[in-house]
């Protein structure tokens, strides 16, 4: 992809989260379901960095290398037309300056997005610290001017999703990282485990700003989102556990009764093939 194309993708990646619709970002973990999701009509595209994992036989936990996540984002991003966006959990690295080579490295592969968490993966210290946090959206989004892609940098924080804290204050530290994340110059802010409407509805005013909701089954459905404010839906690991879920079902009828009623409905093999063409 050349810069200019590049560049106008990430722009254009940029104003879907302001409207005048919802959002909705399935999250792909490899070429062809990036190419399902497009052939769908969506507009833009994800990755899951779960997904990709567990396809590469990786546990989820940055498990995976950059450089074999990365991989996998750039052969997606050369198969699909629309703005792919990257999840590269917490960048790869304890300092600012992994994240600006994160991001270095995404907007080469091709991606117009980065999703950048605060989860450290460590046992009795959940989260990064926050100053630390800052600097790496600052390093992100500096090395993406420098590259001259502006990038669309979705800071998340996993306050609600690891429960950090007791119940009666994750809002206020939640709200506390966000808004500080908006301030050092995000574009989308994720908080990921919270489902509830009135949580969502209170984010919402309170931020002023994109928020990003993960959905799944208990979630408030995409019209309610949208009449909750939310700027962008997005599924995570879940359409890759379903899939699999379908071929656990698959092998249990396969061995259980010798029938074959869970591969219906599978894509026809000439329809994979014109989409990979």
């Amino acid at each position: 992809m050349n810069l200019a194309a590049q560049k106008s993708k990430a722009i254009a990646f940029h104003a879907m989260h302001t409207g005048p619709r919802i959002l909705l970002l399935p999250n792909a973990w490899d070429v062809i379901s990036a190419r399902l999701f497009e052939e769908a009509g969506f507009g833009a595209t994800a990755t899951t960095s779960a997904g990709i994992a567990f396809a590469l036989g990786y546990p989820d936990g940055e498990k995976i290398s950059r450089a074999e996540m990365l991989q996998v984002v750039a052969r997606i991003a050369r198969a699909v037309h629309v703005p792919l966006t990257a999840d590269l959990e917490a960048g790869y690295g304890d300092r600012p300056e992994d994240a600006a080579q994160t991001s270095r490295e995404a907007i080469a592969a091709g991606a117009v997005g980065i999703n950048l968490e605060d989860t450290t993966n460590k046992l009795g210290h959940p989260l990064a610290d926050l100053a630390l946090q800052l600097q790496k959206i600052h390093a992100v989004k500096e090395a993406a001017t420098q590259a001259g892609v502006p990038i669309v940098l979705n800071a998340r924080t996993d306050i609600y999703l690891r429960q950090v804290g007791a119940p009666e204050t994750r809002y206020d530290l939640a709200l506390e990282r966000l808004s500080a994340f908006r301030d050092a110059g995000a574009d989308c802010l994720f908080v990921p485990g919270v489902r509830d409407p009135e949580t969502i509805a209170r984010m919402v005013a309170d931020l002023q700003f994109p928020i990003n909701i993960l959905a799944g089954p208990g979630s408030p459905s995409v019209p309610e989102l949208e009449r909750l404010g939310v700027a962008r839906v997005s599924l995570g690991s879940g359409p890759i556990r379903a899939a699999l879920g379908l071929v656990r079902r698959m092998a249990e009828e396969l061995k259980g009764t010798g029938t074959y009623d869970t591969l219906q409905g599978a894509p026809a093999h000439a329809e994979l093939n014109r989409m990979l063409e």
